[in-house]
């Protein structure tokens, strides 16, 4: 069997096997897409596919229409996740999503313009993309030119083992081969949440900042090759309490390392501390800090 014969049947099979884990979503607004998280009913779609209005329903793959249930929304995030009584679904398995290479292979699959089970092929493009949306920034993308469109929102991007390392959520209009995924590592500890406590609750720190590569040299010396800068802090607030200032370069909090705004709310949300241990890089020296965070106004 030649190389590209066998390149065939193995893609054949991951999209069959990826499909069954696949459902559609149906409301008033139109179409989208949802990941099985597990065989009772819980699946992981979009935000702006949840709470586009209207009753849901979910198409299982070669089935009819059931109805469901929102069980929460984190817009932060553009994720949410629903439930049907409908037992017996298939769940694929989400994946370390830091191990990600661009360049690599993946699959989307989704139900573009209500075609129920469309697969594409691409690559990963680019990894960290930021994306404005109403709601605020999409911080930590994953960037493909595997084709996603309108209805793959909320289905999910593939790797070659047939693992989930993004959940698809966006497209630029006017631009052709560019699609963007919420990666699996962000989506495994909103979905918990999610489960548990219906929504995500940050806590409060009073910061302005970014996720952002760090220079080569930096990168060694830190150990990391990202990091959160410290744009702005907010007077009266507890990162000012806490010493934190505009500049300041957030390399861990309580000793898990930070190279991502994603990686800063799943310490403060999962652990909830009384205090947040922070290490900062400040006018070339480290610091530690320990900053209170506070619960957010409602």
């Amino acid at each position: 069997m030649s190389l590209l014969a066998e390149l065939s049947r193995e893609l054949a099979a991951l999209a069959a096997t990826g499909a069954a884990g696949v459902v559609g979503l149906e409301h008033r607004g139109g179409q989208g897409s949802g990941v099985v998280l597990s065989s009772d009913g819980y699946i992981l779609t979009n935000a702006h596919v949840a709470r586009a209005g209207g009753a849901l329903r979910v198409r299982r793959p070669g089935g009819s229409a059931v109805s469901a249930r929102l069980v929460g929304a984190d817009e932060r995030t553009d994720l949410a996740v629903v439930r049907t009584p409908d037992a017996g679904l298939r769940p694929l398995p989400l994946a370390d999503s830091r191990r990600v290479q661009v360049g690599q292979l993946v699959m989307a699959i989704g139900n573009p313009l209500g075609l129920d089970r469309s697969v594409s092929l691409g690559v990963v493009s680019a990894l960290f993309r930021e994306l404005p949306t109403r709601d605020g920034i999409l911080e930590g993308l994953i960037q493909t030119d595997a084709a996603v469109n309108p209805g793959h929102s909320g289905g999910p991007l593939l790797d070659m083992e047939g693992r989930v390392v993004g959940i698809n959520t966006a497209m630029l209009t006017p631009a052709r081969g560019i699609g963007f995924a919420v990666p699996a590592e962000t989506a495994s500890w909103v979905a918990a949440v999610l489960i548990q406590h219906g929504e995500v609750r940050r806590p409060y720190l009073g910061i302005r900042a970014r996720s952002e590569e760090l220079d080569p040299i930096l990168a060694r010396d830190t150990g990391q090759a990202r990091g959160v800068r410290v744009v702005g802090v907010e007077p009266g607030t507890p990162a000012a309490a806490g010493g934190l200032s505009g500049g300041d370069l957030l390399l861990a909090a309580n000793d898990a390392p930070v190279a991502t705004l994603d990686d800063l709310a799943r310490v403060l949300v999962l652990a909830r501390p009384v205090f947040v241990d922070v290490e900062v890089l400040r006018a070339g020296a480290r610091r530690r800090l320990v900053v209170r965070p506070q619960p957010r106004a409602a």
